[in-house]
This record gives structure tokens, C-alpha cells and sequence, in this order.
């Protein structure tokens, strides 16, 4: 968003809606990058599954429905799909043994690594149309939203 655009006065409410407008815009555009040069076939939620475990290694079954917002067989397919491609790897918990780990495979460690270089040059490309100027703004921006959001998830 330019600067001219900024409604005069800004409050917590306004920031709200620009932020509610504006950061799913960004995410559409990162999931289509992705999707369009990962996995063949890996679905919306089989991705967020993988960068969910990228970011939480070790998580449990319950850990990624709750994530995906879907019940625990529903993450449970996902998961054996993850599985069967050796994108995840799936073990017993060593403590509770009705309960398992989930983490990334070095495959699928490394596939979503390539995603993610190929995504974020392709944003590079984008963001190189804007002035330095502009694009220290937007990473000061992201600066204050990652510190306000991250202990919120």
C-alpha cells in the first residue's frame, strides 16, 4: 500500500483492517508460488502440514488438526499421504504410546527448502519494483508485526 493511501488518523481499528486485508493477499500468492513448482499433487493442507512441522518439528497428530483446523483422522490422512511420499516422518511417541511424532523427512526438509528459495525469489523480483525507501518500510513493518504475533500462535 502507498503512503497516500493511509487514511488520516490511524487507530488500532484501521490497522486491523489493513493488516486483515493485506496479509492474506501476500499468503494467496506464496501458496500459489509454491504450489505451482512443488510436489506434484500435494495439496493446500499437505503444505501447511509440511511448514507447520518445519516450524514445529516433533508435533503430534492433535498439534497439526489443531493447526489445519480439522479433526484428528482428517490430519491423521493427511499425515499417512505425507508419509507415503517420505515428506514426513511419523513415530511412535517414546513416553505415551498411543501418541506420535511427526516430523520433516531430509526429503521433505529439503523439497520444502527448494519451494521456499524459488517462492522468495519470486517475491524478490516483486519487491524489486519498490525504492529502498519503501522496502526498509516493509521490512520494519513485518518487524513490529512479527514481535506483536509471535507468542500469539
Amino acid at each position: 500500500m502507498n503512503s497516500e493511501h493511509l487514511p488520516k488518523g490511524i487507530n488500532p481499528e484501521t490497522c486491523a483492517a489493513e493488516v486483515m486485508e493485506t496479509i492474506p493477499l501476500v499468503m494467496r500468492f506464496i501458496r500459489a508460488q509454491m504450489r505451482s513448482q512443488g510436489e506434484p499433487n500435494l495439496s493446500v493442507p499437505q503444505f501447511r502440514t509440511m511448514m507447520f512441522l518445519y516450524r514445529h518439528p516433533g508435533s503430534s497428530l492433535s498439534n497439526v488438526a489443531e493447526h489445519l483446523g480439522v479433526t484428528r483422522p482428517t490430519a491423521s490422512v493427511i499425515c499417512d499421504r505425507l508419509v507415503q511420499r517420505s515428506l514426513i516422518d511419523r513415530a511412535e511417541h517414546p513416553k505415551q504410546r498411543r501418541s506420535v511424532v511427526l516430523k520433516l523427512t531430509e526429503t521433505g526438509c529439503d523439497r520444502l527448502q527448494e519451494m521456499r528459495q524459488i517462492t522468495r525469489a519470486k517475491i524478490a523480483d516483486i519487491l524489486a519494483e519498490l525504492s529502498e525507501d519503501q522496502m526498509l518500510h516493509v521490512v520494519e513493518g513485518l518487524g513490529i508485526l512479527n514481535s506483536v504475533f509471535k507468542d500469539s500462535e
